[in-house]
Parts: C-alpha cells; structure tokens; sequence
C-alpha cells in the first residue's frame, strides 16, 4: 500500500513538474489573433468587431493593456512588444501552473483603436470559464486606466 501511495505521489509531482517546465516555443503561440481559429471550450476569441472603441492610438492601447497585464498575478510576457503591435502572455494559474497562452493586438478604427485578443489553453480540454474570466476582468481593469 504504501508503495502505491508512493508511486502516485510521485506521477503526480511528475505531472506538476512537466506543467511547470514544458518548454514554450513563442513562435508556436505569439500568432494573429486576427487570423487565429475559434479555441472552443478551451479559450475565448475577441474580434475587433465585438471590442469596444478605445479613444486611444493603438500603440496606447496596448500599451495600457500591458500595464494591466503586468499587474495580473502569475503573469509573465512570452513574446512580442507594444512597438511590434501585438503581445502575448502566459498566465498560470495558482496551484498546477497550468498555462493559458494570452495575445493581445489592437487594431486601429478611426482617431481610436479597438482589441483583438486571442486566450487559449495549453493542456486540456476546457478551461471552465478561466479565459472569459480573465478577459472580463483585464477588460474592467483597462477601462479603469483608459478614463
């Protein structure tokens, strides 16, 4: 019995372990969000056409986007920069480290801009609402810093 014991707290520190430490190819996850596939169940697609307008140039935007994202816990940039246009994230959440794969581009309308944003997770299925979570709260926060 308490070899078993043994046998799965070891597979699931493994399992915590390989969460943690997978490597992340940027090339793999920094993409278009405006080209990017419907995630399903396991993230949420923001187009443009469904943000609101921004009264802010893009590179503004996004840079107060980033701001916002910098101050979320467990939160670190992967790739990309405001001058590059487009910004991803990975988010992890508390206990297993899953990551949720964040890119945020915004796109200019006008004297504004509006977002597109593209969160998905890395391992699994579905995400229970954590990505619409996130979003919904980085979105509350962003009209925070842009009034």
């Amino acid at each position: 019995m308490k070899t078993i014991l043994a046998l799965v707290v070891l597979l699931l520190a493994a399992a915590m372990a390989y969460v943690r430490l997978a490597p992340t190819d940027p090339d793999a996850w920094h993409v278009d969000p405006l080209k990017a596939p419907d995630p399903g169940e396991g993230g949420v697609l923001l187009r443009p056409d469904d943000s609101k307008l921004y009264p802010l140039p893009p590179a503004s935007l996004l840079a107060a986007v980033d701001q916002v994202a910098r101050e979320e816990p467990r939160t670190t940039r992967l790739a990309g920069s405001v001058e590059d246009g487009r910004i991803t994230y990975v988010a992890r959440s508390l206990v297993w480290g899953f990551p949720d794969y964040i890119t945020v581009a915004a796109v200019p309308e006008g004297e504004g801009a509006r977002l597109a944003v593209y969160s998905r997770l890395r391992f699994g299925r579905g995400d229970m609402g954590v990505n619409r979570k996130r979003l919904d709260r980085w979105l509350h926060r962003l009209d925070a810093v842009v009034e």
